[in-house]
């Protein structure tokens, strides 16, 4: 394969959306819109990306520091034409073909830039752009052709009315010659109702100078949605989501109701799980083969192995919940949690930088924090771990078989050995020897008759 290079614009304001975030790093399903672009470049082959940005720039470069991608700074927005020539610098000993992507379009596929490269060097075209036809064209630049010929593209505030009728429209993705597009780059002008360098001109110039000009137009219109707006924004999101729910039915995940399940692009899920209606799941989940998600449940960036079962309106963050558990309905298992396998978390349960091994449970209205808890053991209801003096936090240890009654405080630090039972109602401040009871309570105190003496009074 001849050598393939990718630029991706990324410098705009998006004065549209409103808002104090550049427009390429508003979210859709969990990563920024300029990450779609790179990883379908990257999908089709592309090693060498440089991307351009300007607007908020330190704040772009940063969420593309794991990417592998060259960062490019357009100072002035100078327009399109503008902006890949400021990438010249990084590509100037560069002669293959050039893709450019627009880092606000993130539904672009990998398939169809692996088909536009095809046709631009089966035809060996100078200049080969991806085109949509549109019911209602409004905004975009409009193709001109000749038979197979691009004679142009010709930008709606520019256009007359013969060119306005024309419902095949230019997405803003091209793949150029590279030799070609850096020669003509430098000479274009900017007599154009924006007074910017078009990009779209290299195409004029191509087929001034003897050079094939190709187009390729898509079948489903919707990979060249741009974004610049929140409705445009969610109306990306529902694409995208509706994609990366295909893919998880089509590998053996069954979605309850596909509209109304919300998973983002880098989770997991393993076959023969069942996610119901109103479940959120993000980050980098990981989802084992036979889960059941009830609805309500959000889980974000956690870790989680074959046959779990999370029940209604359950929060997952950051844990790591192994086989064979059920959690829920209702608890919060907060970053750091990891069940070892065969546990039961109830209702209204809370755990943060626990620790549990094989089946210990707390079935309802505990909390356990900064604790590691041996196997077998059982939290009665309404139990504490006391890990905080207001200053630091404290750790609890519950050894290997120990039962704790109900409406018990942990006032940690403390250990309680294997084997032992705590007494509901116990307040429990020093070390629990193994095999122990231990019991903290005040002793219960009767008065005989003393409503009698001491009625209720009415109001």
């Amino acid at each position: 394969m001849e050598d393939l290079a990718a630029v991706v614009l990324a410098a705009g304001k998006g004065t549209r959306m409103k808002s104090e975030r550049a427009k390429v790093l508003h979210d859709i399903a969990g990563q920024p819109l300029l990450f779609y672009p790179i990883q379908a470049a990257k999908e089709a082959g592309c090693e060498k990306i440089s991307v351009v940005i300007g607007h908020q720039g330190a704040e772009v470069e940063t969420a593309l520091s794991e990417l592998s991608v060259n960062c490019v700074w357009q100072t002035e927005q100078l327009g399109t034409g503008h902006a890949l020539l400021c990438a010249k610098k990084q590509l100037e000993e560069f002669t293959g073909a050039l893709l450019l992507l627009c880092g606000d379009v993130p539904l672009l596929r990998a398939e169809t830039i692996s088909q536009l490269l095809a046709l631009h060097r089966t035809e060996k075209a100078a200049v080969t752009v991806l085109t949509a036809r549109l019911e209602n064209p409004q905004g975009y630049g409009r193709i001109v052709r000749e038979g197979e010929t691009v004679c142009g593209i010709v930008e709606e505030k520019d256009a007359d009315e013969t060119q306005r009728a024309i419902c095949e429209v230019n997405t803003g993705t091209y793949v150029f010659d590279a030799a070609f597009v850096f020669s003509v780059l430098p000479q274009l002008g900017k007599e154009n109702a924006q007074g910017e360098y078009y990009l779209t001109d290299v195409l004029a110039a191509a087929v001034a100078a003897g050079y094939k000009t190709r187009a390729l137009c898509l079948e489903d219109s919707n990979e060249a949605l741009g974004i610049n707006d929140r409705v445009q924004l969610a109306e990306a999101s529902r694409l995208m989501r509706q994609r990366i729910n295909q893919r998880l039915m089509l590998g053996g995940v069954t979605l309850v109701d596909p509209a109304t399940t919300y998973v983002d692009f880098e989770v997991e899920v393993g076959s023969d799980s069942l996610l119901y209606p109103g479940v959120i799941i993000s980050g980098n989940t990981r989802i084992g083969h036979n889960c059941i998600v009830e609805t309500g449940v959000q889980i974000d960036s956690a870790q989680i192995a074959d046959r779990v079962h999370l029940k209604n309106g359950s929060v997952i963050e950051e844990a790591r919940i192994g086989n064979d558990c059920k959690v829920g309905p209702m608890a919060h298992l907060r970053p750091g949690t990891e069940l070892l396998g065969d546990n039961k978390i109830g209702n209204f349960v809370e755990t943060k930088k626990a620790r549990l091994e094989e089946k210990s449970q707390a079935s309802h209205l505990t909390y356990i924090g900064d604790a590691e808890v041996g196997k077998n053991v059982n939290f009665g209801c309404g139990t504490i771990t006391c890990n905080y003096d207001g200053v630091n936090k404290h750790k609890t240890i519950i050894e290997d078989d120990v039962f704790v009654g109900s409406d018990t405080q942990f006032i940690a630090p403390v250990r309680i050995g294997r084997n032992s039972l705590i007494a509901a109602g116990s307040t429990i401040t020093k070390d629990v020897p193994a095999d122990s009871l231990a019991l903290s309570r005040a002793p219960q105190k009767v008065i005989d008759g003393w409503r009698l003496k001491h009625p209720l009074k009415k109001k």
